[in-house]
């Protein structure tokens, strides 16, 4: 396990808690427009140790009131139930970030409690991955991870990062779909800077403006509990 990152304090990453955020290396997408290029790349610009992580939550009980673990690709990471085990055991909830391409692990991870909240980025529709997101992507894959975390007790929200040529009217009609029913949808801006793929975006305005992005929340809201626009 590489960790590549931590962030210390956050107040928006946890919805309603103080948090800390872990950031593990390596992700299995090449979404261009990522803003953690060194750990989608699977090389960080620093690599901390677990016991690190551990000594910085313990000295933190009573400030803190949850973890957040993000990437790259947690559900990547062998080590990912053990650390998530650790963390709870100091006495923490814990939030995960996925891309949702490994549903087997997401199950697991709510299966033995190891998770208490699931925020997973459907990036597109699940079939147009292969080749937007990455070659060979399995649509499947998305949408059982989709199922399992909309058909389990724990917290969760579902986000799409709104740029094109990955997302129009029909593609959120379609995502908002396959979530139907869902707690909470969000709708992300693209903004164009640090990305993994600065080039992809080279003299062409990839953007959504204030307007567009209410008018695919008007879409989505009439299939899920709540949608918001950040």
């Amino acid at each position: 396990m590489i960790i590549g990152g931590l962030q210390k304090n956050s107040l928006i990453d946890y919805p309603a808690k103080i948090s800390s955020v872990i950031f593990l290396s390596g992700c299995n997408f090449d979404c261009p427009y990522c803003h953690n290029p060194d750990l989608a790349g699977g090389n960080p610009r620093v690599r901390l140790s677990q016991d690190y992580i551990y000594d910085f939550l313990e000295e933190r009980k009573g400030f803190l009131d949850g973890v957040v673990i993000s990437g790259g690709e947690p559900t990547l990471c062998e080590d990912l139930f053990s650390l998530c085990d650790k963390i709870k055991q100091i006495g923490y909830s814990v939030k995960l970030d996925t891309n949702g391409s490994r549903p087997g692990v997401v199950q697991k991870l709510i299966d033995e409690s190891l998770i208490d909240y699931v925020a997973m980025d459907i990036k597109t529709d699940p079939f147009n991955y292969s080749p937007l997101i990455q070659k060979g992507c399995i649509p499947e894959d998305i949408l059982s991870s989709i199922l399992i975390i909309m058909k389990s007790t724990i917290a969760y929200e579902f986000r799409t990062t709104c740029l094109k040529p990955f997302v129009d009217e029909k593609v959120i009609e379609r995502i908002a779909r396959l979530i139907k029913g869902s707690r909470l949808y969000i709708l992300q801006q693209f903004h164009n800077t640090g990305v993994l793929h600065p080039e992809f975006f080279q003299g062409k305005d990839y953007s959504f403006n204030d307007e567009e992005l209410l008018y695919f929340r008007s879409i989505a809201e009439p299939w899920v509990e709540k949608c918001i626009v950040r």
